[in-house]
């Protein structure tokens, strides 16, 4: 994918704690020049076995092959510590290349965080 550097969003990363686990909030534009700061957030993340690490993208406006690592090691880590892993927001972008890279396979969705949190304490 290309863009026009001059349309830059910067990326954005937030951690807060949910009911049963934590949610990374991912925004703006994640690509090879800023996937260091996700991957640096990513390897503090407090995780343990039966929570849920959220993936929250429904502010991501531009992601490369950068930003899709940055996203399979998120679930790596999730995995390593037990817990389990979820995506919510995701718009029609990011459906897209999930569906081309088949991450919509390894991934479950949720329209929110909230109803991640929901369908895992259905679980």
């Amino acid at each position: 994918m290309s863009r026009d550097r001059g349309l830059d969003n910067e990326l954005t990363v937030g951690v807060a704690e949910g009911p049963a686990g934590v949610v990374l909030t991912i925004g703006g534009d994640l690509d090879f020049d800023n996937s260091p700061e996700l991957r640096s957030v990513i390897g503090r993340l407090a995780l343990s076995p039966g929570r849920l690490l959220v993936l929250d993208l429904s502010g991501l406006t531009f992601f490369d092959s950068s930003g899709i690592t940055m996203l399979v090691i998120a679930r790596k880590v999730a995995l390593a510590a037990g817990a389990d892993v979820a995506v919510s927001g995701v718009g029609p972008m990011v459906a897209k290349i999930f569906h081309i890279t088949g991450l919509d396979m390894v991934f479950r969705s949720y329209p929110d965080p909230s109803a991640a949190f929901a369908a895992a304490a259905r679980n």
